[in-house]
Formats: C-alpha cells, structure tokens, sequence
C-alpha cells in the first residue's frame, strides 16, 4: 500500500538521499528539498569518503553500490604510522571480516561522488519529487502532519505539505533550531587544514588509508580515484595563525615537504581549512520534526565516523517511518530511533572520534609508546584485530543499537 501524505526530507547530502531512497524503496512518497541548484550541486567542498564496511551494505540495499564502486578504490587495509620514527606501526586488513560482512573492505570514494550517483537515482525514482533550488525558511506541526515553509528558485514562498520533517539539512539545521533542541558539546579550537595532492604516496611504504601519529603534527593520510589520482592530507594548524597565511600556496608546499621529508614542489589540487566540532543534539525527536546526520551529531572525522553514522541513522528512521507509515505500528518507533541512535552517536561515534584524535596527538612519550604497542599487539593477533575492526568499521555499533529497545 503507497503512502499519500510524503515525508519531507530536507538537505540532498547522503543522509537525506539515502533516507528518500530507502524511503521510496519501501513504497513511501518523498519530497526531498535541496538549496543548491542542479547547476551548483558539484560544486560543493571535497569532503569525506571513506565508506565503511555495514555503509556498503545500505548502499548495496538500494542499489547504489554498484554505481559507485568504479569510481571509487577498494581499500581492504589500513595503516597507523609514527611520523617521528617514520616507522609503520600496525596494519589491519579488513579480510578478518570476511564472515561478518559480504564488503570486507573500506570503498574509497568521496561523498561528492556518492551524491552526484544518488541524487540521479532519486530524480528518477517515481515515489521521489526532488525540489531543487529551495530552501526551507521554518515549519509548523499540525495534529496529523506537517507544513514546511519554503522559497522556491523563483523567490516565491510556499508551504508544503507533508507526514513528518526530517533535517539531512547538516550542523546548521533550520528544522533542530525551529524544535529549540540544543546542539550539546564542544569545538576544537584548532582548525584541520586538508591539502589534495597529485602524487603517489605508495612509493613511500603508505597504504589506502593512513593515520599518523606525531605530537608536533599529526596527519591523516587518504588516496583517492582520479584522474589523475589525488591523496588528501589532514593537519591540524595553529589556531590563532591568519587563515590566508596557512593555506599560502608555499605554506603548503612547506607542510607537504616537511611531511615526507623530500625538497620538491608537489602539484596540488586543492585545500580547504575547516573548524572540528564534537556535538550531540539532546533529542532526535520531537513530534513530527526529526534529524538525523549532521544535523543530529557532528564530530571529527577522524576514522571516517561522520558520513557512515548518518547514512545508519538514516536506515534505521527509513524502516520505523515505513512501518509507521503502513499502519504496521505506532509513532513509538520514532522514540526508539531516538534511543538507538543518539546512544551510538555518544557511546561510539564521539567517543571513537575523540580517542582516535587522542591517540594521534598524544604528547606524553610514555603514553605514546603504550598506545603504539597496544596497536601493534591487537593488529598481530587475528582475534583481537577482529574485534578491533568490528568496532572501527562501525558493524558494533550496528549490532548494538538493534538490542536497544
């Protein structure tokens, strides 16, 4: 039985289109709102992409793997590395996975990318109107729906009409603000500098995926499908140091060279400096105005928690709206979402996030060498590496939340 009445789904991000699909899959209209135009759409900021293992398995559900697989790389391992030893520290292999997941392995492919595939897959399905060029300006609740206020590419103002609201909208999101739900925990004060290179860092020992540990300056370092192939470099900066003097083209190039130790210009691609929050909305419910991703928790990504959570948060509200929708249970569901996902934004997401910063930047030598044989002696020992990898491929934290009543 098709719904009539659709949910609005308001941001086109992974979130909000992986929700509109899964939405439509199970036979619920969707009205999914977007500011950008079609024409801006790609134009947005190269951000995340590392797509963890139980992600896979959402994208493969609604068909969406299979379209960006080719435009992404399969990243079965991951590296810790001491940039001061210059010395590898563990390997993980996802292959240890085998039997807990059809996708042991990470998918390297950026969001930009995953958006561009979806959104086409969202404007063809038929129980999907996408609105583009609108942004919502506030909603109101009724007894039996909602009405969203919008203005649309032609500035005209308009309401629509739907079930329930859901914020995919991001950190900034119009719907929590108009809920009054606070946005609890904290900003870093230093910014994550990310530099785009076109150069080949597998010469130098470097894998997919690499996190590199340094009290001075840690880094993350991740590779990207071209062409031409591109490796993203994450450093913290200094923060009261003048926006324009660190993303100078020769600060760069002296970042970069100091990272490898090499006296060579490198090609850049790109750069982008951005502000790191921790945060946690109090609720991911109330009434019928709902968030989920960015909107509902932000954090570091560090380890690649942000992108994959939402897309999880995302499934889960997908099923307990369809089934709420067609009459096969009550609006209960909706507070059930709230109690699983909000813990595993706290428990796992934050709390990943933040010991993974931790352990990067960690100062303290005897600390540091606890930490790195620590991961050297779960990375040798296949039964500990598993778990180790349950938990950083976010398939715990999956298997947690069903248990959550």
């Amino acid at each position: 039985m098709a719904t009539s009445n659709p949910v609005i789904v308001v941001g086109a991000g992974p979130v909000g289109l992986c929700l509109a699909l899964a939405l439509a899959q199970q036979d619920v209209a969707v009205t999914l709102i977007e500011t950008l135009s079609d024409d801006t759409f790609l134009d947005q900021v190269p951000r995340a992409g590392s797509n963890h293992p139980a992600t896979l398995e959402m994208f493969d559900r609604i068909g969406l793997y299979d379209k960006i697989e080719p435009r992404g790389i399969v990243a079965p391992k991951f590296h810790y590395w001491d940039r001061q030893e210059g010395a590898l520290i563990a390997e993980f292999d996802h292959a240890l996975l085998k039997d807990d997941t059809k996708f042991p392995f990470v998918l390297q492919c950026e969001r930009i990318k995953i958006i561009e595939e979806a959104l086409a897959m969202a404007k063809a399905h038929p129980r999907v109107t996408v609105r583009m060029s609108t942004t919502l300006t506030g909603f109101e609740q009724t007894a039996d729906g909602v009405l969203a206020r919008v203005t649309n590419a032609a500035g005209e103002v308009e309401t629509i009409r739907g079930s329930y609201i859901v914020s995919a909208e991001g950190a900034r999101s119009v719907v929590r603000k108009d809920l009054d739900i606070e946005f609890e925990g904290f900003t870093y004060p230093e910014r994550t500098l990310n530099i785009e290179v076109a150069y080949d860092f597998k010469q130098h020992g470097y894998t997919e995926r690499n996190y590199i540990s340094d009290p001075v300056e840690y880094s993350n370092l991740f590779h990207w499908k071209g062409p031409p192939d591109r490796w993203r470099i994450h450093f913290p900066t200094d923060p009261n140091e003048d926006e324009k003097a660190l993303t100078r083209p020769e600060a760069m190039q002296a970042r970069l060279k100091g990272f490898l130790k090499l006296d060579r210009d490198f090609e850049i691609c790109g750069s982008n400096l951005y502000a790191v929050h921790q945060r946690v909305a109090k609720t991911f419910r109330a009434g019928r105005g709902i968030l989920a991703g960015d909107s509902a928790h932000v954090n570091s990504p560090i380890g690649g928690m942000g992108l994959n959570s939402g897309v999880h948060d995302a499934f889960n509200l997908a099923d307990k709206l369809a089934r709420i929708l067609h009459g096969e249970t009550d609006e209960t569901e909706l507070d059930r979402y709230d109690r699983q996902r909000r813990q595993i934004a706290v428990k796992h997401t934050q709390a990943q996030t933040i010991r993974n910063k931790r352990l990067l930047e960690e100062r303290d030598p005897a600390v540091r060498k606890r930490n790195h044989d620590e991961l050297r002696r779960s990375a040798e020992d296949p039964e500990l590496a598993r778990k180790f990898l349950l938990r950083t491929s976010l398939i715990e934290s999956l298997r947690e939340a069903e248990q959550i009543p």
